[in-house]
């Protein structure tokens, strides 16, 4: 059996800040994204965007990212995580460079899905290298830090973003990626070992077209009931019938491949299967809510787009603190109680929004925002650390795969189901006030339909405030819905993390390491054959 090389602790750290700047990367661009969606919206600074078009400019590099993410952890396996991370990081970097210079909603679209391509090879190629790299108790360590990144991320990309955009237009919050990517890149060809599966596993072609077929189709039918206000058209049910069929169709020829690149026989497992889901449902219940609270900040309270991000700030820092507390707290108190609870509080924070009105004190939801961000950051780093541990080491890539797209799905049908929810009941809210609206003209009238954001564009041209209050009205009730609604979601995952964590005593990074099989390097392999 094939030894690999003995890093030093200096190398290991060095590879753990690489990886660190790759996930940061991929937060930072999704924060500064949720932070330009006022804008984009409006059709003078930015591209006069629809809510569904602002759905499917998030869902659009979800989707990708969900669905191709198994694909690229058979990638990492067969040719070396380094190459797909570099590979992934390059990508990255030139569909950031397409999306900042998009002339309209359709090109920012495909340019985001061009971003999903670069993170679905990042992200299970980063998990991956680290599992190699590290082990027990480091390893619960190294992936606490990886999480609080993601809070880095989360901080100083609203804030990045409110600076960028109170000087630049908004496609400089894309440009800004770019020389983290190539920083990045030299820390990977440099550093990183080419880690790869003794057992590669063969590429699914059948697999990947069937799960990015069923999950467009089936986020394309959510979306477009927020269009058509209804769920009845066949335009919006049959998709999702289709969706679900394809789905369905893809485990069931998952299930009979010999080496599947997407293992269905994993989410079998009680620990990693409900952990899984109950990490799909709180990206879920995240999401739904960054899309929302976006908008209420920026567009309902009229915030500039810094004083957003400074905002949302307490959520980010929650995170950063949270993800090495988290890990402290399992080490004292154990997985389940220390977990359950965190879930249970984030769920209940993102429920509070249903109090919050137009002239809420701002500290409420500072307050608010830092509860969820620091309870988030204690459950992912954790409840991660505890899954991937229940794989034997040559099951990294897989596991890693699994668990990103999991989480990724969760955020498809996050930004897909909470998007609709919040379109069908503004346009109940502001149908039902503009018969109380004499003398609006026509075009009036189809922009308030569309969006409370274009409501209050075309409010302003023709000097018509009382348009603007009813559809700040409208769209705090339908946030008022939404928000119960992603509380019960996340609520939903604290009740499958408490059966899926079961009689679970261990703190993550304490099991066994011995069985794992040994990792081949392009290093290791050129010392065999010297």
């Amino acid at each position: 059996m094939t030894t690999p090389p003995k890093l030093p602790k200096s190398r290991q750290q060095l590879i753990l800040a690489v990886l660190l700047s790759s996930s940061l990367l991929i937060w930072l661009d999704n924060t500064i994204l949720t932070t330009v969606f006022e804008t984009l919206a409006d059709p003078v600074r930015g591209l006069g965007a629809s809510p569904a078009q602002l759905q499917w400019a998030t869902g659009s590099y979800t989707l990708v990212f969900a669905t191709l993410m198994f694909t690229a952890g058979a990638l990492g396996d067969r040719f070396g995580h380094r190459t797909v991370l570099a590979t992934g990081m390059a990508i990255f970097a030139a569909a950031s460079a397409y999306a900042a210079y998009a002339g309209e909603a359709g090109d920012l679209i495909a340019a985001r899905a061009a971003m999903g391509v670069g993170s679905a090879l990042i992200m299970p190629a980063a998990m991956a290298i680290m599992m190699w790299t590290f082990s027990g108790p480091a390893r619960a360590t190294a992936i606490g830090i990886s999480s609080a990144s993601a809070g880095v991320g989360m901080a100083v990309g609203p804030l990045l973003a409110g600076v960028l955009l109170d000087h630049f237009w908004w496609g400089s919050v894309f440009l800004i990626n770019i020389p983290v990517a190539v920083l990045a890149l030299v820390g990977i060809v440099t550093l990183i070992p080419n880690f790869r599966s003794p057992t590669p596993r063969p590429l699914d072609p059948a697999g990947l077209l069937l799960s990015i077929s069923g999950l467009a189709s089936l986020a394309y039918g959510l979306i477009r009931a927020g269009q058509m206000a209804s769920w009845t058209p066949v335009d919006v049910w049959a998709p999702i019938a289709a969706g679900l069929v394809l789905l369905a169709a893809f485990v069931l020829v998952e299930l009979r491949i010999r080496q599947p690149s997407l293992d269905p026989r994993l989410l079998a497992r009680r620990m990693f299967g409900g952990g899984n889901a109950a990490l799909g449902l709180l990206f879920f219940a995240l999401t739904s809510a960054s899309f929302y609270g976006a908008f209420y900040l920026q567009g309902a309270l009229g915030f500039s787009p810094l004083e957003a991000g400074l905002a949302f700030s307490p959520a980010a820092l929650g995170a950063v603190v949270g993800a090495p507390l988290g890990v402290r707290l399992v080490r004292r108190w154990s997985l389940r109680p220390v977990t359950v609870t965190a879930l249970t509080t984030a769920g209940l924070a993102m429920g509070s929004m249903t109090l919050f009105g137009l002239h809420t004190p701002l500290v409420w939801n500072e307050i608010v925002y830092l509860v969820q961000g620091l309870s988030i950051g204690i459950v992912i780093g954790p409840v991660t650390t505890a899954l991937m541990n229940t794989l034997p080491l040559e099951r990294a890539g897989a596991g890693s795969a699994v668990t990103n797209t999991v989480r990724q799905t969760g955020s498809v049908l996050g930004i897909a189901v909470g998007g609709t929810i919040m379109s069908i009941a503004y346009r109940s809210g502001i149908e039902a006030a503009l018969p109380g609206l004499p003398g609006l003209p026509g075009s009036a009238l189809d922009q308030a339909r569309v969006s409370a954001e274009q409501a209050r564009h075309v409010a302003g041209v023709i000097h018509r405030p009382d348009l603007a209050s009813a559809a700040d009205a409208a769209f705090m009730d339908a946030m008022h819905l939404s928000a119960a609604c992603t509380m019960l979601i996340a609520l939903s995952g604290a009740v499958l993390l408490v059966i899926a964590l079961r009689g679970d005593r261990r703190p993550p990074g304490s099991g066994p390491e011995s069985d794992a099989p040994v990792p081949t390097t392009t290093a290791s392999r050129s010392a065999q054959g010297s």
